[in-house]
């Protein structure tokens, strides 16, 4: 019963098992390998495919952090490669019909894996194709940037909004710390984001639990716990590029992906402060402007939930009110990685942000703090006073 406890990361690939919340867990993922060096297991990695037609995506950027050596390493060991590489400049690249149609216009007929270098949009872009076409794809990661890399669902933007596709699950995960310790500052402060983010997730499924009864496996939330733990420890250290640091947050990262795959759903790693950032990213979209990092929005998304469970907190259920970090604690910790902290820093105005307080509980189906507040009749109360102290009277 929950062996994956005893687990490392690069051994839960495959992982199989009946669990103590009742259910039976598996991890299709066929290869994990996570830690310094690693990219060069990626021929080992994909040798079921060797001698067949490899299609590999990446950009201009992700190419040089990786790409060039993943090409030259895979076709060096007999690999047949075809490249292709979005060009962009300062701009992020946008996961939409455009580029989504791009890619699949470039993938060859005979194609039997897809490996995306990159970080998220890659990835999930990847991951679509790979769902829609029925052949498997690895991702070699190039930042620890975003909790992603093992979920099977794909954010992309459809007609100017966001929407989660239901996708597929990688092949592989390769991810070298090597490459993700050079990434920028700005994606490593993303990580950080998408991972504190975890802390009102979990607290969120706590409320569920207490309020409608939903199912919850708290061996996953065990291993979340733990392994936020270890990135609440070593956050300081992010701003420095430590090793050590960098591998505990996209083991994290991974870790979090992992128990989204095994439960089916995205609860170990999205709550409250995800419904905010979505909410922010299709505002943006809809006016043209390009949207900042998921993990930076979910980071400065986080204290701003968890001032909301703060309001509330004499409400709420015992179990939930033990969970509820404190504001000025998840602050903190992102300060001292150097993050950003305040909507203000990326462009949310004021009205925006209010708004968003009131209509995040909009943005999917799914019980949150936000639909608490709204049933207890305080959803206002609270989006007023946060909103006053962040932007003034």
């Amino acid at each position: 019963m929950n062996e994956i406890l005893r687990m490392s990361m690069n051994e839960m690939a495959e992982a199989d098992f009946d669990c103590s919340c009742g259910r039976h867990h598996s991890l299709p993922i066929k290869k994990i390998a996570i830690g310094k060096g690693v990219i060069n297991q990626l021929p080992e990695v994909a040798a079921a495919f060797k001698g067949k037609q490899v299609y590999m995506i990446s950009d201009n950027n992700t190419w040089k952090a990786a790409g060039e050596k993943a090409n030259r390493m895979m076709t060096e060991a007999g690999f047949e490669i075809k490249n292709y590489i979005f060009e962009r400049g300062k701009e992020i690249l946008i996961p939409d019909e455009l580029a989504i149609g791009r890619m699949l216009l470039e993938m060859p007929l005979d194609t039997a894996l897809i490996v995306s270098v990159g970080s998220g949009t890659l990835n999930d872009m990847a991951k679509y194709l790979s769902s829609r076409t029925g052949v498997p794809y690895i991702i070699v990661c190039t930042a620890p940037s975003m909790d992603g890399y093992v979920a099977d669902g794909a954010p992309l933007i459809c007609n100017g909004q966001k929407i989660s596709y239901v996708a597929t699950l990688a092949y592989g995960v390769v991810g070298d710390t090597d490459i993700m310790k050079a990434a920028p500052m700005h994606m490593i402060h993303a990580g950080l984001g998408d991972v504190l983010g975890k802390l009102t997730a979990l607290t969120d499924w706590s409320l569920a639990v207490a309020m409608i009864h939903e199912y919850r496996c708290d061996t996953c939330v065990k291993l979340v716990e733990e392994a936020l733990q270890k990135c609440i420890t070593n956050a300081p250290l992010l701003k420095e590029r430590n090793e050590e640091a960098i591998l505990y947050l996209i083991e994290a990262l991974t870790l979090t992906g992992v128990t989204m795959a095994i439960v089916g759903v995205s609860r170990p790693a999205s709550g409250s402060e995800h419904l905010l950032s979505h909410y922010w990213e299709m505002d943006f979209i809809a006016r043209h402007k390009y949207p900042e990092l998921h993990g930076i929005k979910v980071g400065i998304a986080t204290p701003i939930v968890a001032e909301i469970y703060e309001l509330l907190k004499d409400d709420l259920p015992a179990e939930t009110k033990a969970l509820v970090p404190r504001r000025e604690f998840v602050e903190k910790l992102l300060r001292s990685a150097g993050a950003m902290i305040s909507p203000k820093e990326v462009g949310i105005e004021r009205e925006l942000f209010y708004r968003s307080l009131m209509e995040a509980n909009t943005v999917r189906k799914r019980y949150s703090v936000f639909q608490y507040a709204k049933d207890q009749g305080r959803l206002e109360e609270v989006a007023e006073i946060i909103t006053e102290r962040i932007y003034g009277k």
